[in-house]
């Protein structure tokens, strides 16, 4: 037996925790930039607001309606996560984090020895409420499809109050029977319209089609969801992810650049988080992309790409700071007013496997090392270089931030007894 865990509306859930009067309030949080509507909980969407939609167009209904729109705070999102991600998987030997607010846990070989799923699951709900004060709905089958079946039946479904175990071949059909196509894991929109030319509309009804007929007219996959609704497992969680073959890092700026000193501080910016990412997974580097261009929507889209090549592979911030800011001063124009701006590591390779050379030079991996700990342990860029610069002009622009609560000395919680 599976069980997927999945915190409810999770970016709004979270951002409610410290801040209690705001339970039982509609609220948003916003992309980059402030840009579009990413989260939602169910006050908000009741109220009228739909998900990836552009903010400044429900920007008057949210005054209207008294609907709290809020910047993403992705450093109290990551530290919030994992809090609730440690109590979960107390309540299994095996736990796989499926994404910052889902989880997976696997009751092989330990499945007879809890008495009863439901309660379990409704013992694991009231532990990360009370620990983290985020609410979560658990949903248990025989498979991860099933799971994530029982998951949606606890969330959408009245009477499972957040908890919902699939154990038997009648409460599997009733649940299927209520569910689209497109609800299913691993089912798009695409597929679900083809699936519609051959008058199957629902979960239930996919179930009952023949493996080998989803395998010829679709895929593989499709094949694998259909027999994992039957009950039989097809699909499980790597226990080694691959590697990256490329590593990217790029993001919209909240103003326009338009000198070099702050294009050189928004790549060099990038080029840090970049190495920091190929330092974990153990990755060198043998060349870099570094791009600069305007929006796709202004009269006339211009930009730049540059590819650096490097004598010998590296994942030092200083080598590849070196060389995006030698590329920004080579194609920088100053009629442009940048918009989009990143930096790719591309043609990596296994630090462990790399044959050395006698001439190589500059990498220092000590160095680096001493780095990724400080900010591993005190929070991303406590020590950085200064090319990224001090005042960041061009950042993301987040106007409605709320406090780092659990990530910065100056946002913890004061509490007055």
């Amino acid at each position: 037996m599976y069980a997927l865990v999945d915190a409810n509306s999770f970016y709004c859930s979270a951002e409610q925790v410290f801040r209690p009067e705001w339970r039982n309030r509609p609220i948003i949080v916003l992309s980059n930039n402030d840009g579009c509507i990413v989260a939602a909980n169910r006050l908000a969407k009741e109220a009228g607001i739909k998900k990836f939609g552009p903010y400044f167009e429900a920007k008057r209904l949210c005054e209207q309606k008294g609907i709290i729109a809020l910047s993403s705070n992705y450093e109290l999102y990551g530290s919030l996560s994992a809090s609730m991600m440690e109590v979960i998987g107390r309540f299994a030997p095996q736990q796989h984090i499926y994404s910052i607010d889902e989880s997976f846990l696997s009751f092989k070989h330990c499945y007879p020895a809890i008495p009863c799923l439901t309660e379990h699951a409704l013992k694991l709900r009231r532990a990360v409420w009370k620990e983290t004060r985020l609410p979560v709905c658990v949903g248990i089958g025989e498979t991860l499809t099933l799971a994530k079946v029982a998951n949606h039946a606890a969330k959408k479904l009245p009477g499972y109050n957040g908890v919902c175990a699939i154990t038997n071949n009648e409460q599997r059909s009733a649940i299927l029977k209520t569910m689209k196509t497109d609800d299913v894991w691993g089912v798009g929109g695409r597929i679900a319209k083809r699936l519609a030319a051959m008058n199957i509309h629902n979960a239930y009804a996919l179930s009952q089609m023949k493996a080998g007929i989803a395998r010829k007219q679709f895929s593989i996959e499709l094949e694998r969801t259909v027999r994992e609704l039957n009950g039989e497992v097809c699909k499980t969680w790597d226990e080694a992810r691959a590697d990256k073959k490329q590593i990217f890092s790029t993001r919209s700026v909240g103003n326009r650049v338009t000198d070099l000193p702050s294009l050189c501080q928004a790549l060099s910016k990038h080029a840090s988080t970049a190495a920091a990412k190929a330092r974990i997974q153990g990755s060198l580097c043998k060349s870099m992309l570094v791009f600069a261009s305007n929006s796709p929507f202004d009269e006339h889209p211009s930009g730049f790409k540059y590819l650096h090549h490097f004598a010998y592979p590296t994942n030092d911030t200083c080598e590849l700071i070196e060389a995006a800011t030698q590329a920004a001063m080579v194609r920088f124009n100053p009629a442009i007013r940048y918009y989009k701006i990143g930096v790719g590591l591309i043609n990596l390779c296994s630090e462990a496997n790399l044959q050395g050379d006698l001439f190589e030079g500059g990498r220092n991996p000590s160095k680096m090392l001493v780095l990724d700990k400080i900010n591993a342990k005190y929070g991303t860029d406590t020590l950085f270089l200064a090319a990224q610069g001090i005042s960041q002009k061009w950042g993301m622009r987040r106007d409605m931030l709320t406090p780092q609560y659990t990530t910065r000395w100056k946002d913890i919680p004061l509490i007055k007894c």
